[in-house]
């Protein structure tokens, strides 16, 4: 994918196709979906309401959980998270907007976890690139990028959603 191609309208309608088709391969039944604060809550929300779910949007603030805060820093403003439903045994969606190293996604399956123990969770994202540290790969994608290692990508929102790539 070129930077041009960085459309945030059809990068969430390939990413709602590939859900559904997702959602239609395993048979899940009644799936609540969350978004990780703040762009894939973002992205979710959005999402949220074209799959028509049932249930509330769960919004995750992994912020405690994260293991490179030397890296990012603290945030002293941390909203917590809310599940308006059970985990325990559920199909969870869980939503993000960049996939990079697949930390982010790590500490927001410890969080889940300590809610309880879903079912099983299919990670969807608008944007996988290069980068990956951990072995977690998403389910669903909205598309790919390669970027150099000093370049990062950025979403900025809510009203409107665009994408960005600039260097460190």
């Amino acid at each position: 994918m070129s930077e041009a191609s960085l459309d945030v309208g059809t990068l969430i309608d390939r990413l709602e196709t590939a859900l559904r088709e997702e959602i239609a391969r395993r048979e899940l039944l009644d799936p609540v979906m969350i978004g990780i604060h703040t762009g894939g809550a973002w992205i979710a929300e959005r999402l949220h309401a074209r799959l028509g779910l049932k249930e509330p949007l769960g919004l995750l603030n992994i912020s405690f959980y994260r293991d490179d805060f030397s890296e990012i820093g603290m945030h002293p403003q941390v909203s917590r998270s809310v599940l308006p439903f059970r985990v325990e045994g559920r199909n969870i969606l869980l939503i993000d907007d960049v996939f990079y190293t697949g930390r982010t996604v790590r500490a927001a399956l410890n969080e889940i976890f300590d809610y309880g123990r879903p079912a099983q969770v299919v990670l969807g994202v608008l944007i996988e690139r290069n980068g990956r540290q951990i072995p977690i790969r998403p389910d669903c994608i909205g598309g790919t990028l390669v970027l150099k290692a000093e370049q990062r990508i950025k979403l900025t929102g809510p009203e409107p959603l665009a994408l960005s790539i600039h260097s460190v």
